[in-house]
């Protein structure tokens, strides 16, 4: 027990490590561009409901999905909201701001992204990597995982009524940090 435990918390540590790349700042003047089956529009209360083969786009930012919402705030920042379906899973992408070909790519039963805080939120059977070059540098896997942008933070959640004896909950490939990723 006490070497699970202690697994897991060298897994959090790790997985709580600073990177150094920040989201596209371009992203944030971009217009939406949304594509779905079916879209309503509350443009008073600036809310958008989408349904169907959901295809969202905002500078480098690419979010799909079944079933979701945006809100827009009186500042103009989006809050996305997306479900996905056991056909077809939720998925976020988008450029980091500052190396080129450098993208944060994730997956799961549901993608929350709020642009104000640039925090993104990925639940159920939730996958996050790091991509440079379309290369692999880090993965995380769990149940629902939060980065934060700004903080350059990863968390990996697992499920409330998780066990011990269910261990690993979470799952971080994590790759050095090379002079090459630190630039830039």
């Amino acid at each position: 027990m006490r070497l699970k435990l202690a697994l897991l918390l060298a897994i959090g540590w790790h997985i709580c490590m600073p990177h150094y790349a920040f989201a596209e700042k371009a992203d944030q003047d971009k217009p939406i561009i949304l594509e779905a089956d079916q879209v309503s529009v509350d443009d008073v209360k600036q809310i958008y409901d989408l349904d169907g083969q959901i295809l969202l786009i905002k500078g480098s930012i690419v979010v799909t999905g079944e079933h979701g919402n945006i809100k827009v705030d009186p500042e103009g920042y989006e809050f996305i909201d997306v479900k996905g379906t056991p056909e077809a899973i939720a998925t976020f992408r988008q450029r980091k701001e500052g190396i080129a070909n450098e993208f944060m790519q994730g997956h799961g039963n549901q993608v929350i992204y709020d642009a104000k805080t640039e925090m993104l939120i990925i639940t159920g059977n939730a996958t996050l990597k790091r991509l440079l070059n379309m290369q692999m540098l880090d993965q995380l896997k769990g149940w629902k995982i939060e980065y934060d942008d700004v903080k350059q933070y990863y968390h990996v959640i697992p499920p409330t009524d998780a066990k011990p004896d269910d261990l690993p909950l979470a799952r971080a490939i994590l790759s050095p940090r090379r002079k090459a990723t630190l630039e830039k």
